[in-house]
């Protein structure tokens, strides 16, 4: 699964819109959209970052590499 996909899920999940996550982590709104259109892998590491700081998880749940969001925090 792309990493933005995996992005867009938990943003689902928990409820969150693009432009309340955008407003709270300082990313564009428009970045969102652009994953819905077209998921990618390649994500800024800054972005990574910020959204797992927000959603309380960990960049390596975000990257695709667990499925335990607390793993490496």
């Amino acid at each position: 699964m792309k990493h933005s996909q995996i992005i867009l899920d938990l943003m689902e999940k928990k409820g969150v819109t693009a432009y309340r996550l955008a407003k709270e982590t300082g990313i564009s709104e428009s970045l969102f959209g652009k994953w819905k259109a077209k998921p990618t892998s390649r994500i800024a590491s800054c972005n990574v970052e910020a959204i797992a700081n927000y959603f309380g998880c960990s960049t390596d749940y975000l990257l695709g590499r667990t499925d335990n969001p607390e793993v490496n925090r």
